[in-house]
């Protein structure tokens, strides 16, 4: 589990009950003493409760009116929180996806269908949509719905470079990925350049780079190319060469992004910076990128989901329960797992 306590001074695992102590709004709380360092810590040491007054319960309230759409100023004025506690409290909530992302990556998988598609918002002022920072590329697992990236910034190689390379790291630890998008080859392009190997076939030559073994990409064609010259492009096909050795056992039907086009009105509902009817939605990218956090860690450990009735975790094999809101609270953001 990801919340097992640690001594934030040597990471030692072989720590005993020291003392308790009563705390002004959330009882007692416990003392702990590591038999490496002999340094006493408290429970909450290195957690987003570390140094907080405030009950446990009014910020799960919070985080939870927020993770459910209501907008910053809102939640501020409903449950009379100043904006700089409400931004802290934000901040040290999304620290907690960095390790969350790698105890998910720690985990092998058998096989995965992942779905890529991007979703757009203003940030800052009003510019056109191809100078925005509002652009958010999503990766998520079809099966279980679990999002892997969740990445904004603007649409250019930077941003899908990001999401690949972390798509990449799935590849180690899975035996069978496929990747399936709507019309946008910059995934496979990027994604050829990182996981390529050379195809020895046997005949004389320069050996031909292909993905690497179990590894495809399809792409979905969308909307109409009668306005192109030349030959048109097919509605389905393999962007970039594949191994010949990786099975070819997707169909046409299920080469589409439909999953993920549903999470993206799902994200507009539940995140205000991509429904607010006004000029900007958001006022910086660094803002944006952390209601993005917020959402990726209650959407993928926390919220079950409704077409699934597990939490992505769980049916992803992460997890075998949900965890609480108050168990991700609790969560140690130590320095192994720092990314």
């Amino acid at each position: 589990m990801p919340n097992s306590l640690r001594c934030p001074h040597c990471l030692s695992e072989h720590i005993e009950d020291y003392s308790v102590y009563e705390t002004k709004s959330n009882g007692t709380r416990k003392l702990y003493q590591c038999m490496e360092c002999h340094q006493v810590f408290s429970e909450t040491k290195k957690t987003f409760l570390e140094g907080l007054k405030k009950p446990i319960s009014l910020i799960i309230n919070v985080l939870k009116s927020r993770s459910e759409g209501m907008g910053f100023n809102a939640v501020c004025r409903v449950f009379g929180i100043s904006k700089n506690t409400l931004l802290d409290w934000e901040r040290r909530f999304a620290n907690l996806k960095g390790p969350l992302l790698i105890y998910a990556l720690l985990h092998t998988f058998l096989t995965q269908l992942i779905e890529g598609d991007e979703v757009y918002t203003k940030v800052g002022k009003n510019v056109p949509a191809e100078a925005s920072e509002g652009w958010t590329v999503v990766l998520m697992d079809r099966a279980s719905r679990f999002i892997w990236a969740l990445t904004c910034g603007k649409k250019d190689r930077d941003l899908f470079l990001s999401a690949i390379q972390l798509l990449s790291d799935i590849i180690i630890r899975t035996g069978d990925v496929t990747l399936v998008t709507d019309g946008e080859r910059r995934y496979s392009l990027l994604l050829f350049e990182i996981c390529q190997e050379l195809f020895r076939s046997g005949r004389r030559g320069r050996r031909r780079r292909v993905l690497r073994r179990g590894v495809r990409v399809r792409l979905k064609n969308k909307g109409s190319q009668s306005y192109r010259r030349g030959r048109k492009r097919p509605k389905y096909e393999a962007p970039c060469s594949e191994h010949p050795e990786t099975p070819q056992t997707l169909s046409n039907p299920e080469i589409h992004a439909n999953h993920v086009e549903a999470l993206n009105a799902s994200l507009r509902r539940r995140n205000s910076a991509y429904r607010r009817k006004t000029n900007t939605y958001a006022k910086k990218k660094r803002g944006l990128q952390r209601t993005l956090d917020v959402f990726w860690i209650v959407h993928n450990f926390i919220r079950k989901h409704f077409t699934t009735q597990h939490v992505p975790a769980i049916a992803l094999g992460i997890l075998k329960e949900g965890l609480s809101w108050a168990q991700v609270l609790r969560i140690q953001r130590l320095p192994i797992f720092s990314i």
